[in-house]
């Protein structure tokens, strides 16, 4: 399916709005040399992140931003853009965390989001089970990181939401 944009803003949207084979793509969001080196001081204290001469000498030839950095600007993308404000009730955890490429200062991210599945609850009514695709490209279109995010989403009307066949959710 093409990249589209929800019909409803992000203070308005609900379960239902979250439809199986949907994707979209927002960002950017800038990579600065301050912010990779002080969130690497604190978190990943690696010379490849906090050491720009040292990281010249390395492996990748210059300094890189922690992979726990790049899911931090890819989750500010995805709370800001996609994920409801209004209906997200929790998430259970996310599945497969992956690092392709490295990102630097000065690389400019993108956010292309996959909606994988989308269940109503079997259990609570009042809710549906998102699952999503989340991938971070850079400026050449690369994939450098990715995660399966899982939401709990509220319905809208859940008295009035039958379930959607063939699928199912905590």
């Amino acid at each position: 399916m093409p990249l589209s944009d929800f019909k409803t803003p992000r203070d308005q949207r609900y379960f239902e709005d979250y439809e199986k084979g949907r994707s979209f793509e927002y960002g950017p969001i800038g990579v600065e040399e301050p912010e990779v080196i002080a969130f690497a001081r604190q978190f990943d204290p690696q010379a490849m992140h906090i050491d720009p001469e040292a990281a010249a000498r390395g492996p990748f030839h210059g300094l890189i931003a922690s992979g726990w950095h790049t899911i931090g600007l890819m989750m500010r993308l995805f709370v800001d853009h996609y994920l409801t404000s209004v209906a997200s009730l929790a998430s259970p955890g996310v599945d497969e965390v992956r690092w392709f490429k490295p990102v630097r200062p000065g690389d400019q991210l993108h956010l292309r989001l996959t909606i994988a599945d989308a269940a109503p609850s079997r259990s609570k009514p009042d809710r549906g089970m998102v699952h999503t695709l989340v991938e971070g490209i850079n400026q050449q279109g690369e994939v450098v990181a990715s995660f399966k995010a899982m939401n709990l989403i509220g319905r809208r009307h859940p008295e009035a939401s039958p379930q959607r066949e063939g699928t199912s959710a905590p």
